[in-house]
C-alpha cells in the first residue's frame, strides 16, 4: 500500500470515534472573538466587514474555491485555531467531505506529513458535527484517474537529469508517490489539487516552486484571472510579503504563457 493510501486510512479509521464523541456539538463561533475586539477593535472591524464582508464576495473566485485556498493555507502552516470556523464554512461553500480528506492528504506531501495530523482533529470534529459517515470519504485505493503519459515522461525526465545523482529517492518517491498516485486520486479534481498546491507554497513562502505549479495550474483548468485572485487571497492569510514573493513568479508565468 502506498504512503498516499495509508495516511488517508490513518485519518479515516477515526472518524466514527470522533463522530460518536462530538455529535450534536455547536457550530464554531466566528474567527472575531470578544478578545479579539478588545484587544484590536480595528483588526476585528477588518476581518468582519474587510475579510468576511468583501474580500471573499469578490468574483474572481468562488466561495468553494475560496475554501479550499484558506483551509490549504491554514493546514500548511499550523494554524489550526481557525479551522473549525473555515471547515463549516467549507462545507456550506460546497466542499464535499470527501474533498476535504483527500486535501489533508495531498497537504502532507506538500506541507508535511505534522501539518496534516495536526488538522486532522478538527477534521473529525467537523465531520461529526455534519454526521459525515466513514463511507462518505475516499477508499483507501480507489481507481486512479488517467495519467497523462507525455507530460509524466517530459516531468520525470527534468527532475531526474537535473537531481538524479543528487537525491535520487526523492527523484524516484517524487513519480512513484505524487505524480503516480497522489494526484491521480479521483475525489480533488486536478484543478482543485493545483488550487491546494499552488496556496500552501504560497502559505510557506516556496516561491521557487510555484513556476512549475502555476503552469500545471493553468494546464489544469485554472484561469489567470482565478490565479490572480488566489494571490489575493492568500495575502490575507499568509501574509503579504509571502504574497507579493508569489506575485512576482505569477507575473512571469502569466507572461511566458501570453507569448
Amino acid at each position: 500500500m502506498r504512503f498516499a493510501t495509508t495516511i488517508l486510512l490513518s485519518f479515516g479509521l477515526l472518524v466514527p470515534a470522533a463522530a460518536q464523541g462530538q455529535a450534536g456539538r455547536a457550530n464554531p463561533p466566528l474567527p472575531v472573538s470578544g478578545d479579539l475586539r478588545a484587544v484590536s477593535p480595528a483588526l476585528a472591524q477588518q476581518t468582519d466587514e474587510g475579510l468576511l464582508g468583501e474580500v471573499w464576495k469578490r468574483p474572481d473566485l468562488s466561495p468553494r474555491d475560496r475554501s479550499i485556498v484558506t483551509l490549504s493555507i491554514l493546514i500548511a502552516r499550523g494554524h489550526t485555531a481557525e479551522l473549525p470556523f473555515y471547515l463549516d464554512r467549507a462545507l456550506d461553500s460546497g466542499v464535499k467531505p470527501a474533498e476535504i480528506s483527500e486535501i489533508v492528504t495531498h497537504l502532507a506531501f506538500y506541507a508535511g506529513w505534522s501539518s496534516a495530523n495536526a488538522a486532522a482533529p478538527h477534521v473529525w470534529e467537523a465531520f461529526a458535527r455534519r454526521g459525515v459517515r466513514l463511507d462518505q470519504l475516499p477508499t483507501a485505493a480507489p481507481t486512479p484517474l488517467p495519467l497523462n503519459e507525455a507530460r509524466e515522461a517530459a516531468r520525470a525526465k527534468f527532475v531526474g537529469d537535473s537531481f538524479g545523482t543528487t537525491s535520487p529517492g526523492l527523484v524516484n518517491d517524487t513519480t512513484d508517490f505524487l505524480f503516480k498516485d497522489l494526484w491521480l486520486r479521483p475525489d480533488l479534481a486536478p484543478r482543485d489539487r493545483s488550487l491546494v498546491t499552488i496556496s500552501s507554497l504560497i502559505a510557506n513562502g516556496q516561491a521557487a516552486q510555484l513556476t512549475s505549479h502555476l503552469a500545471l495550474g493553468t494546464d489544469n483548468g485554472l484561469t489567470r484571472a482565478e490565479a490572480g485572485e488566489v494571490i489575493s487571497h492568500a495575502a490575507f492569510y499568509a501574509g503579504w510579503p509571502n504574497a507579493f514573493s508569489a506575485m512576482t513568479v505569477a507575473k512571469g508565468v502569466f507572461e511566458t504563457r501570453a507569448k
